[in-house]
C-alpha cells in the first residue's frame, strides 16, 4: 500500500489538470475525458516537450549559442522525422538570414479610410506644411 502512494506521486503531472482538460475538450468530438486518459495526455505532453527542449538545446550548443531560438527548434524538429511530420507545418515561417540590415521603420500612413464628419479635420492637417507656404519668420525686438 505504501508503494502505491509513492508511485502515484511520481506520476503526478506538472501541468494543471483543469487546463489540460479544457484544452482536450476544445476538440468537438470529445465530450468527457477519463481521469486516467487525462493523466496520460498530460504526462505525454510533458515528455514530448522535454524531448523537444533537449534536442533544441543540443542544436543551440552545436551552433555555440546559449539561448534556444525558434530556428534551433526548427532544426531539431527536422532532424526527428516523426516529429517533423506533424509539427513542422505548425511552426512559424523562418526568418530570412540575408546580409542586409533590417529596414528602417517608417511611420504608417494616416488612416483615411473613414470619411470625416462635416466641419472636422484630421490632426495631421494642422502639422502638415503646404508646398506654397513660406517659412515663418520671427522678429526679435
Amino acid at each position: 500500500m505504501a508503494e502505491e502512494e509513492n508511485t502515484e506521486g511520481a506520476i503526478r503531472p506538472q501541468f494543471p489538470t483543469g487546463r489540460v482538460k479544457r484544452i482536450v475538450k476544445l476538440d468537438k468530438d470529445i465530450n468527457k475525458i477519463n481521469s486516467d486518459a487525462l493523466l496520460l495526455v498530460s504526462r505525454s505532453t510533458e515528455l514530448f516537450l522535454k524531448f523537444l527542449a533537449e534536442k533544441s538545446a543540443e542544436v543551440a550548443i552545436e551552433k555555440k549559442r546559449k539561448i534556444v531560438k525558434l530556428d534551433h527548434i526548427r532544426v531539431a524538429v527536422k532532424r526527428h522525422q516523426p516529429t517533423g511530420d506533424f509539427l513542422l507545418d505548425s511552426l512559424p515561417v523562418p526568418t530570412q538570414l540575408s546580409g542586409k540590415p533590417p529596414a528602417e521603420k517608417t511611420r504608417p500612413a494616416p488612416v483615411t479610410d473613414k470619411p470625416l464628419p462635416p466641419g472636422t479635420r484630421r490632426i495631421d492637417y494642422f502639422f502638415a506644411k503646404s508646398a506654397n507656404e513660406a517659412p515663418v519668420q520671427i522678429n526679435e525686438s
